[in-house]
């Protein structure tokens, strides 16, 4: 069985963590298929790929140096985390059902919180309860939030102690199908603008099927940034939900500037002349890159 997951970490920002994460993530014979930084979140997501047992040892490895290296309490980026290791998806290919993807997730949480003293809560198609599906529902309220949840009898951890780490806060593992993180920047300042067409273009709001969407201000480049997790990216791609944010920026009488994909996209996602019509900055496709691993 193959699957990919898709750790989220809190740094991105100083080159040499992010190198001791990537190797310790690319251990054990999972193989390592994109690292993608960004200064402004402050976060680094990392793509892997392999065996059950081959993620479980490189995620482990992965968690020991991230609890040694990042510290939340001097963390501020622009994207919601509740963790070090903020958020570890395992996604079920070639092989594998959605069913072994959520025992894996469950083995490892499990082996997380038992080896660095870690709240845990699982997330997605590996939620114990529908109210916990979304990782909206952790972050509200940031690390205070979470905090006074988990003190709560039906607010505590999946596993793990009731209460935060000190410096690495807590961690959601979970289970999903491919979905694509997919980023469109204004050529614009105004985040009021970003959080209003985020609004009108997520699923939620009455917009796009299956979209999640955020504003976010990007201080480093001064602009502002559409953020969005497409959960079925056949159904509602990217070039759809990007020519809908220039819709609505247009409203507004400002441009799209570029766009970008977080991590790997399935082929099925993108037609022929798609990153020309989006302005996507270079991208990397998943079956590529299983093929060049040699594990497609």
């Amino acid at each position: 069985m193959l699957f990919e997951c898709v750790p989220n970490l809190s740094e991105g920002r100083d080159r040499g963590r992010i190198q001791a994460l990537a190797n310790a993530a690319g251990s054990n014979g999972a193989a390592l298929l994109d690292v993608s930084s960004d200064r402004d979140h402050h976060r680094t997501v990392l793509s892997l790929a392999g065996s059950a047992s081959a993620l479980t040892g490189a995620v482990l490895n992965l968690y020991g140096v991230a609890c040694s290296c990042i510290d939340l309490r001097r963390h501020h980026g622009a994207h919601p985390r509740i963790g070090a290791v903020d958020v570890v998806p395992f996604v079920p290919l070639a092989g594998a059902t959605m069913a072994d993807a959520r025992a894996l997730a469950e083995a490892v949480a499990e082996a997380v919180a038992e080896r660095f003293a870690l709240p845990v809560l699982l997330y997605g198609d590996a939620a114990r309860d529908v109210s916990r599906r979304r990782l909206a529902s952790f972050r509200r309220g940031g690390l205070r939030g979470l905090a006074s949840r988990l003190e709560r009898p039906n607010g505590g951890p999946d596993y793990g102690p009731a209460r935060l780490h000190p410096t690495a806060g807590a961690s959601a593992i979970g289970a999903r199908p491919l979905l694509v993180a997919f980023n469109v920047v204004l050529d614009s300042d105004d985040l009021v603008l970003a959080k209003r067409i985020a609004a009108r273009v997520r699923e939620s709001g009455g917009g796009l099927p299956g979209v999640l969407a955020l504003g976010f201000g990007l201080p480093e480049r001064t602009r502002v940034q559409v953020s969005m997790n497409l959960l079925d990216p056949v159904r509602t791609p990217p070039r759809m939900v990007f020519d809908r944010v220039s819709a609505e920026a247009a409203r507004a009488g400002v441009r799209v500037q570029d766009s970008e994909i977080v991590g790997l996209v399935p082929a099925a996602a993108l037609a022929p002349g798609d990153a020309d019509v989006l302005r996507l900055k270079p991208y990397g496709v998943l079956e590529q890159r299983l093929a060049a691993a040699g594990i497609a």
